[in-house]
């Protein structure tokens, strides 16, 4: 008994020592060497993240005409959604090829602060584009001295540091936890499993997680909501052809803070309730959702191919 009592004691101390948090890969493999294809698929998403928002983001600094208050946005946007996937896809294709699946808790870590800033900012940003939407159909000819350009900097400051300051200050409880599980049964590390694997019970870290996430997105869904109920005010005394006009600039953030949104809520909702019951491939595809969706398809829905055609232009013209 006492010989079976301490080799369940070195078994114990041995998984508190584990170098970092083991992640759940099972779903991914029908055979061995599946995961060389998944890697391939991943490597190829990223590059195409990365080209599709650095090019954007080269075709509007190129382009004068361009420069514009709600294509600076535009250009953060692109920027943020190139910070997200880099903190995504380069650790999930290594954690795919090593043996163990494992993942050193310091990047495991880092991984939870990036990507929980990257979803906060992306949030901001889009809450920031639509009060821009805002004063361009409701004050259209005072839109460019209200935006002017230290009013786009104190913006673009706001999307930054609100998020990375408050999400900052709730982290560091997470920080202090020490872990004794080493279970990760997702992809990536996200804040609330890391905690599920702390040695003592914190349950404050939870109540407090649900207080963070209303006061990350309830100013910004104030602000949309507001700012679009006062261009269906102003669109409805306009003419056919103006509403036409103000619904083409409005369409493209619809349907990007649309996209954002579905992705975000099928990530929330994994974190905070059981979805066992769901396919494990709809999990994963679900929990990916929000950072491989949304920075492949913006570039598009803000007019990556007219932009492109006006550079072109621009470029033979003045040979």
């Amino acid at each position: 008994m006492d010989e079976i009592q301490s080799h369940r004691n070195r078994s114990h101390h041995s998984e508190l020592n584990l170098p970092g948090f083991r992640q759940d890969m099972c779903p991914f493999f029908g055979g061995k060497n599946y995961k060389y294809g998944l890697f391939i698929a991943f490597l190829l998403l990223y590059v195409l993240t990365i080209m599709l928002n650095l090019l954007f983001v080269a075709i509007i600094y190129q382009n004068k005409e361009l420069h514009q208050p709600m294509n600076v946005f535009t250009c953060m946007l692109s920027i943020n959604e190139i910070y997200g996937s880099t903190a995504l896809l380069p650790v999930v294709m290594s954690v795919l090829m090593s043996s163990t699946h494992e993942i050193a808790v310091k990047l495991c870590m880092a991984q939870v602060y990036f990507l929980h800033t990257y979803a906060s900012a992306e949030f901001c940003v889009l809450a920031v584009m639509g009060y821009d939407r805002y004063l361009a159909i409701c004050y259209p000819l005072h839109y460019h001295s209200i935006m002017s350009n230290s009013k786009i900097i104190k913006l673009v400051a706001l999307a930054v540091l609100y998020p990375n300051i408050v999400f900052g200050c709730y982290y560091s409880l997470t920080l202090q936890l020490t872990f004794c599980g080493k279970f990760i049964p997702k992809l990536y590390c996200v804040n609330m499993e890391v905690v599920k694997n702390s040695c003592s019970q914190a349950p404050y870290i939870n109540i407090v997680g649900l207080t963070l996430i209303l006061v990350l997105i309830l100013p910004q869904i104030v602000m949309i909501v507001f700012s679009y109920a006062q261009i269906s005010r102003v669109c409805r005394k306009l003419t056919k052809e103006s509403q036409r006009n103000a619904l083409r600039t409005c369409v493209p953030h619809l349907l990007s803070l649309l996209n954002y949104t579905i992705g975000s809520f099928f990530e929330i909702t994994q974190s905070r309730f059981d979805m066992s019951h769901v396919a494990a491939e709809a999990r994963i595809f679900l929990s990916l959702y929000f950072v491989i969706i949304p920075p492949i398809a913006n570039p598009a829905l803000y007019g990556l191919m007219s932009s492109t055609i006006i550079l072109l232009r621009h470029i033979f013209f003045s040979m």
